[in-house]
């Protein structure tokens, strides 16, 4: 019985010193590294959000110009109508000139409308276009934070295993301009 005598081997003096001392380093790099992911996490969601709004504005560009090309189809059928109609008066009879005059009137009426309506779908799809550009702005200043935030998280995953406390420092400026950029984008 050896009471009151004990031997601590290497390992559980340093276990015990880490127990004591709490290794404050790592505490702070793991409460760093999750608070980061977190709003990692958030900007993510945030840039994924607005470039899926951009292709919706896209699609809606791109149905706008094909429903605007398929009236400017339409108005040139009309057209080559009308020119059949102007080619038909020349050839025909008297009694049936007041028919070919009443088409080529009735042709160039439709055409006016359906020209109206075309250029009227080209404003939307150029609006549309105009749209996806303006939502895909905050995008690339929130996937420029993001980069900076998983580099901040980097850094700090090294602090640990090298304790080099100037690995944190810059982490932490990294992690400050990726919210400078979140920041940004929020305002774009």
């Amino acid at each position: 019985m050896s009471e009151g005598f004990h031997v601590h081997g290497a390992h559980d003096h340093a276990v015990e010193h880490h127990a004591q001392s709490g290794d404050s380093l790592a505490g702070q790099v793991a409460i760093f590294t999750a608070i980061l992911a977190s709003v990692g996490a958030i900007v993510s969601y945030q840039g994924g959000d607005t470039q899926n709004q951009a292709m919706l504005f896209k699609n809606e560009a791109v149905l706008k110009k094909t429903q605007a090309s398929d009236q400017w189809n339409f108005y040139e059928a009309k057209g080559n109508k009308g020119h059949l109609m102007e080619l038909a008066l020349e050839l025909a009879p008297a009694k049936k000139q007041d028919f070919y005059k009443s088409q080529i009137e009735r042709y160039e009426k439709e055409k006016k409308d359906i020209k109206i309506k075309a250029e009227a779908l080209e404003v939307e799809s150029e609006k549309a276009n105009e749209e996806s550009e303006h939502a895909m702005h905050p995008h690339h200043m929130l996937a420029q934070s993001m980069t900076l935030i998983q580099i901040a998280i980097s850094l700090a995953s090294i602090t640990v295993l090298t304790r080099k406390r100037w690995l944190f420092v810059v982490a932490a400026v990294a992690a400050a301009g990726g919210l400078a950029m979140w920041g940004l984008a929020l305002y774009a």
